[in-house]
């Protein structure tokens, strides 16, 4: 069996994460191959990895003339099934899919109609043809039943749906500094204080206006405690701004991107997650490997992993209130976050690691060949 996935190359965060950890071990049970359209870190970091990654380099995003190079390498390689994620790959499989024989699958990995929320034009006109491009697939990876579920209210056909959830390498050693020289590279003293962090985008599908006024009540009765935030994106100017009016400036720290993730979650106590929309999220996957509880907005496929109150709290979209209720909760009942963290890594263990998610998938390109024959 062999599997071509397509990708834009230009992933950081969770997206690259999975595509880590699935060909990876993928590859000890099939051949596998990826190609990007772009070079950059996502291309260096995989190859790094061992991980067989070529890269068509467009000119610019409607550069169309890498399809004749995609269809060279599937008639060449004669791949069996032609995989995609990300809008960018989609859009081009559109156009491949009438130049090559085969199946094409593409994995939903989040509510493709929020994507390009951030940004008005990309909004209409990504959007518009990111949804064009996926009525053209055959078969569909779902990361969660929910987005299964949504995939199906839109008229998507729920036979060509498979779920398969994300799942992360458990047993890999892992690259991260000490809890002490990562706050000494931020020049942050947490002597004495619980350590709460949210590792996102700075945009507003990641929502983290309520994580900033959550931190606001919480500091409102107490000191023992500094907020970190990891990640970069469109609204950091304004997000500073308002930690500055709140008058919480000496508490909440903007570190920026973080290159070393793991480093992060080692440092933290508690994991934080406040967005609109998610499917299933490697933030969570990657501080349960560090038995850090979480306290998450109830969203996507979030609810089959996070057992409220058993393994981490679930919020609503936007509550504040609740957000900082669990984190005054956990800072008077210390004892908690170690249990909640070690029943999230263990549930983790049993049932989302990479080798579970990697013959899952397996099993799916298994049937859709047979079926195709």
């Amino acid at each position: 069996m062999k599997v071509l996935h397509l990708i834009s190359g230009g992933d950081t965060g969770g997206a690259k994460t999975h595509i880590i950890n699935l060909l990876t071990e993928l590859d000890k049970i099939m051949d596998v191959k990826i190609i990007c359209f772009l070079k950059g870190d996502f291309f260096h970091d995989l190859k790094a990895k061992g991980i067989n990654i070529e890269v068509f380099k467009q000119k610019k995003r409607y550069d169309m003339s890498i399809v004749s190079q995609l269809r060279e390498e599937i008639e060449r390689e004669d791949y069996d099934i032609i995989h995609c994620h990300g809008a960018r790959a989609n859009f081009i499989a559109m156009f491949l899919k009438t130049k090559v024989k085969g199946p094409f699958i593409t994995t939903i990995h989040s509510d493709y109609k929020l994507d390009f929320k951030d940004n008005p034009y990309k909004n209409i006109v990504y959007t518009a043809i990111n949804t064009i491009s996926l009525k053209k697939f055959d078969y569909y990876i779902a990361i969660s039943t929910n987005f299964k579920q949504m995939l199906v209210e839109r008229g998507f056909d729920s036979n060509s749906i498979f779920t398969i959830y994300n799942g992360i390498d458990l047993e890999t050693d892992l690259n991260y500094i000490s809890k002490e020289k990562f706050l000494e590279r931020y020049n942050i003293n947490a002597k004495g204080k619980t350590i709460v962090g949210i590792a996102a985008r700075l945009d507003l599908v990641k929502d983290h206006d309520t994580f900033i006024e959550g931190a606001y009540k919480v500091l409102q009765k107490r000191k023992d405690i500094i907020f970190l935030i990891a990640g970069d994106g469109s609204e950091k100017e304004r997000l500073v701004s308002k930690a500055q009016d709140l008058n919480i400036s000496e508490y909440v720290y903007f570190l920026g991107f973080i290159k070393d993730p793991y480093s992060f979650f080692n440092a933290i106590d508690i994991n934080i997650l406040t967005s609109v929309s998610e499917s299933f999220p490697y933030v969570i996957l990657e501080g349960a490997r560090f038995k850090k509880t979480i306290i998450s907005t109830d969203v996507g496929g979030i609810s089959d992993l996070i057992r409220n109150g058993h393994n981490g709290f679930l919020i609503d979209v936007g509550d504040s209130e609740a957000l900082a209720k669990n984190i005054n909760f956990l800072l008077d009942n210390k004892s908690s976050i170690k249990i909640l963290g070690e029943n999230l890594y263990e549930n983790v263990k049993d049932n989302f690691s990479s080798q579970k998610m990697a013959l899952d998938h397996f099993k799916v390109y298994k049937k859709i060949i047979e079926t195709r024959r």
